[in-house]
């Protein structure tokens, strides 16, 4: 016991999600479970996740499909915290998010050491899905500058307090375009860490930001 992670998915999920659940039913933590499709299946049918308001999905091995369930299920509907960290999900599964009907109370979004790519990030940025959203992170996710200019453009991430970028592809342009940004007007935190910028134009970049609430910003 407590020797790093599991080495498979818990023997019986049914009782492994009822186990981390809250007892008013508010948040399931279910971090490195490995509970794939069929744990996402269980909760979209079980009852007592019927006001569930933060899940915390990393490292469960859900994938497109996993996402797919999640999406269309009106049970998770009041969600407002959702992890989806480190979950093999691509520009396809993006895309269900983006479009899910009742997955817009969102206030954190989690999406880190995924496959988003350009595609998938567009597709969020695009969504009014997004609009209520005060923390999005898309870090280590293949993003280059064409998904960078999608987010610093998108009319729905307004309220964003707090945006984490790191390890992605992002070039100066990009790196300018969300610095310069008059839409991520409420900007306060913007992690651009190991992304493809030098030093000095990465200090070039820092000096010239225009984001009026600005309070950490992290360009190299």
């Amino acid at each position: 016991h407590g020797h790093g992670r599991p080495k498979g998915p818990p023997a019986d999920i049914p009782a492994h999600i009822k186990e981390r659940t809250a007892p008013d039913g508010a948040g399931i933590n279910l971090n490195n479970s490995q509970v794939g499709l069929a744990g996402m299946q269980f909760m979209s049918e079980y009852p007592p996740l019927a006001n569930v308001t933060s899940m915390a999905l990393k490292g469960n091995l859900l994938g497109d499909e996993g996402v797919k369930i999640l999406a269309a299920t009106p049970v998770f509907k009041k969600v407002e915290f959702l992890s989806l960290w480190d979950n093999q999900i691509t520009a396809v599964g993006a895309k269900l998010l983006a479009e899910a009907p009742h997955l817009n109370k969102l206030k954190e979004l989690n999406l880190m050491k995924n496959k988003l790519g350009d595609e998938g990030v567009v597709a969020l940025a695009q969504s009014s899905n997004v609009a209520q959203l005060t923390a999005l992170d898309l870090s280590d996710n293949e993003i280059t500058d064409i998904g960078a200019l999608a987010i610093a453009q998108s009319p729905h991430l307004a309220n964003l307090k707090r945006l984490d970028l790191f390890k992605n592809n992002i070039g100066p342009a990009g790196i300018k375009a969300l610095t310069q940004s008059k839409t991520l007007a409420n900007l306060e935190h913007l992690d651009l860490i190991k992304n493809t910028v030098d030093l000095d134009t990465a200090l070039t970049l820092e000096k010239e930001t225009s984001l009026p609430k600005i309070k950490a910003l992290f360009l190299h």
